[in-house]
């Protein structure tokens, strides 16, 4: 067990002087165990939640695989901004979600899932506020520089990344749409546009990738959504856990990478064997975290299984980017 100590605020102000010791247990779960030191910085570090990391970095790796094999060329600048875009506008989402399920009732302190900052009085609402407005502030002025890449009509993308991540917590995942959002803005968004800044085309096979993208990630909001249904409920939040019930949730969760796998076909008729078969060692892991999450049913031991889905994730982006690499240095 890891102890961590963090700063919280019982009385309602933005000072951090009152300090919460916290320990991580074997389900990821943070527990605030006494208020005796001090680490804000730590609060929001948490807040940030890096494992959701992986999520942001895997369209913009594919999508630099990609590029990097149809052209041989790779353009730096363009490549670290959209991944360090997807890095912030992730972390904004973070800080979206922790504030407004909190205000809504959502996140309550005996949530099933990993404490959230605003729930616990790690940081107050208004720090809250403020640090939403940094972190857009940033990811726009991040973000603005692609524009002498791809053109002005960029802006108009980047607006609707930060639109629709306010409108995801508010109003979309509220009735059953998280999961679409999820295709859109981890899937065809960033892995297109990444390709698109770096050959200035898209193809097909592109289109085909970042759909199979979208998938393996929305199978992390699958269980986080599987995990919290009955409490989703009670809120009033419908999301699709919500409206299939158990079954057809965990099918739907191992469905998502099987079909995710096989979006992959054009590169198997074009013969690129690595590129296709690479990532069905990815869904011979998923299946096993599958039967996992049907062993365990419901409860806080779905963390474990939001973790291991992190790692698959990962462990599919990385596949078929090697892949991707493996097949264009046999075409040399």
């Amino acid at each position: 067990m890891e102890e961590k100590l963090i700063k919280g605020n019982d009385n309602g102000n933005d000072n951090g002087n009152d300090n919460v010791n916290v320990n991580t247990n074997a389900n990821g779960n943070d527990k605030i165990v006494n208020s005796k030191s001090s680490n804000r910085k730590l609060a929001w570090l948490l807040a940030s939640r890096p494992k959701t990391l992986s999520g942001a970095a895997v369209p913009v790796v594919m999508a630099l695989s990609m590029a990097w094999a149809d052209s041989g060329t790779l353009r730096l600048v363009p490549a670290l901004l959209c991944l360090l875009f997807a890095f912030v506008m992730q972390i904004d989402a973070n800080f979206v979600n922790d504030y407004f399920d909190f205000l809504k009732g959502t996140d309550s302190v005996d949530r099933l899932g990993p404490q959230r900052a605003c729930a616990q009085g790690w940081i107050t609402p208004s720090a809250m506020r403020r640090g939403i407005a940094i972190t857009t502030v940033c990811a726009c002025l991040v973000g603005l520089p692609l524009v002498l890449y791809g053109g002005w009509w960029l802006v108009g993308v980047g607006a609707a990344c930060v639109v629709f991540c306010f409108l995801y917590t508010t109003h979309l995942s509220y009735r059953g749409l998280g999961d679409v959002l999820v295709l859109l803005f981890f899937g065809l968004v960033p892995v297109c546009l990444t390709y698109y800044l770096q050959t200035g085309t898209l193809t097909r096979n592109v289109v085909y990738v970042s759909l199979a993208c979208g998938m393996v990630i929305d199978t992390l909001l699958v269980v986080n959504n599987h995990r919290d249904r009955e409490g989703d409920r009670r809120a009033g939040k419908v999301t699709l856990a919500v409206l299939m019930g158990p079954r057809l949730t965990e099918l739907f969760y191992f469905a998502l990478g099987l079909m995710a796998c096989h979006m992959g076909l054009p590169y198997f008729f074009t013969h690129q064997w690595f590129t296709f078969f690479l990532p069905f060692v990815y869904l011979a892991i998923h299946a096993r975290t599958y039967r996992s999450m049907k062993r365990i049913g419901c409860g806080r031991q779905l963390n474990a299984i939001l973790g291991q889905t992190a790692r698959n994730i990962a462990l599919y982006g990385l596949l078929f980017s090697l892949g991707r690499l493996l097949d264009a240095w046999l075409l040399l």
